[in-house]
């Protein structure tokens, strides 16, 4: 049973100081209880991100924002790759140490170990780049090593507007276009609109393909995120060949799409499965209300019924409760935001230090946002690389144990992250 305390929309309408929060304000383009934890200890100082937005809104429970400020111990080195990428929205590691890197305006390409950025890949359907749309996630197969099928996801542009895509392709052996191209989800409905189409991929150990969407945005189709009709505001499970697997919470429900996981997202930008096979989320909110979910299959997690979110003219979002029945909880969330892109649970042995720690691109922040988790519950945070004054748009672990991360911007940076020598 869920803590069953609502807060009232009038709390939603107080204390506007912070600035914009969401992705989309800061460019205008582009749970059921668990289980409990230490209390706080005396001397914790969270990391200092300014007034909330709505500072009468109180947490669920302890720790579920502001958690202690940590530190690391280990040293390490960042080697700038590139800084030629036209706005990189996501990079993927390949098994011999080159990186597939996707650029929004429709391009991907190999940008080798040493930094070299091949040519764009041919066979890349047309994408609508418009807003925050384009060429968005890129993500290897299971069988990548026998059948070089890569997936990726896009803005399609269709009659009448255009929605979240996801095709996959054979990378050809030498690596300059891909092959037999198929499109194997197209989210439904088509809207006329140039926001929220969230789109993480990430296979789970299950072997099927977790497909993150937004609820585009505007106040006549945000809605969406809690009707079973519609594709808008959910993450989808599908087989690699975009079929539905007979276990999905929704299957042969009437007026409920099949493909649908997980109900009421806001606009998932970062998600990411750790060791233990569990698929986490880090939601944009609006002003205020980024919020870290652990997913589990069939669950609402609220948008926009419940959100520790206010609308970026500082008025409540309608008819919103921060917690309630029926709904999970956000496992952590932050006011003012982080505006999160891009995340990985760390499992290599080059940072013995970061093991398990949840790594968050930070748009707003300007940071790659490191949170340590213990029993579900975030038990410290960390904003590293925020002299570098950059929004951190994806970050991905290699298999040398290296972090990788591209930042969103024009002439977008590639970075490396390994132990300092």
């Amino acid at each position: 049973m869920k803590l069953s305390r609502l807060i009232l929309l009038s709390v939603f309408g107080m204390a506007t100081m912070g600035a914009s929060c969401s992705e989309e304000a800061a460019t205008q383009q582009d749970n059921d209880q668990q289980e409990p934890v230490a209390t706080t200890p005396e001397d914790c100082q969270p990391i200092d991100m300014g007034t909330a937005n709505a500072p009468d809104q109180k947490p669920t429970f302890e720790g579920q924002t502001r958690a202690c400020a940590i530190k690391s111990e280990t040293a390490f080195d960042v080697q700038v790759l590139t800084k030629n990428l036209e706005k990189p929205w996501a990079i993927e590691p390949l098994p011999d140490g080159n990186l597939l890197v996707t650029e929004k305006p429709g391009r991907m390409r190999i940008v080798s170990a040493t930094g070299q950025i091949g040519n764009p890949i041919a066979g890349i359907p047309k994408v609508d780049a418009r807003g925050q749309g384009g060429l968005l996630d890129v993500a290897l197969g299971p069988k990548f090593d026998s059948d070089r099928m890569i997936y990726w996801s896009y803005t399609e542009p269709r009659q009448g507007g255009n929605a979240t895509s996801v095709a996959r392709g054979v990378l050809s052996e030498d690596r300059s276009r891909v092959e037999n191209v198929q499109v194997i989800f197209q989210a439904q409905p088509t809207y006329d609109g140039t926001m929220h189409y969230g789109s993480r991929l990430n296979f789970g150990p299950d072997g099927m393909l977790y497909i993150t969407l937004g609820e585009r945005s505007d106040i006549e189709i945000r809605p969406q995120a809690q009707q079973m009709n519609s594709h808008m505001g959910k993450t989808i499970r599908i087989a690699p060949d975009g079929k539905v697997p007979n276990d999905n919470p929704f299957v042969n429900k009437e007026n409920h799409l099949p493909e649908i996981w997980s109900v009421g997202h806001r606009n998932v930008q970062a998600a990411t499965f750790n060791d233990a096979g569990e698929f986490w989320i880090v939601d944009h909110g609006p002003q205020g209300g980024d919020e870290v979910n652990k997913v589990e299959k069939g669950k609402n997690y609220g948008w926009p019924t419940v959100t520790f979110g206010e609308e970026y003219s500082g008025a409540p979002v309608p008819n919103a409760v921060t917690t309630k029945e029926g709904f999970v909880d956000p496992v952590y969330y932050w006011d003012p935001v982080i505006a999160p892109s891009g995340a990985q649970f760390y499992t290599g042995s080059a940072f013995p230090e970061w093991k398990g720690n949840l790594f968050v691109g930070g748009l707003r922040a300007q940071a790659l946002v490191r949170l340590r988790i213990e029993n579900n519950r975030v038990t410290g945070e960390e904003h590293l690389l925020k002299d570098r004054d950059q929004r951190v748009r994806d970050v991905r672990q290699g298999p040398d144990g290296a972090l990788y991360v591209v930042t969103d911007k024009e002439n977008g940076e590639l970075w490396k992250i390994t132990p300092k020598q």
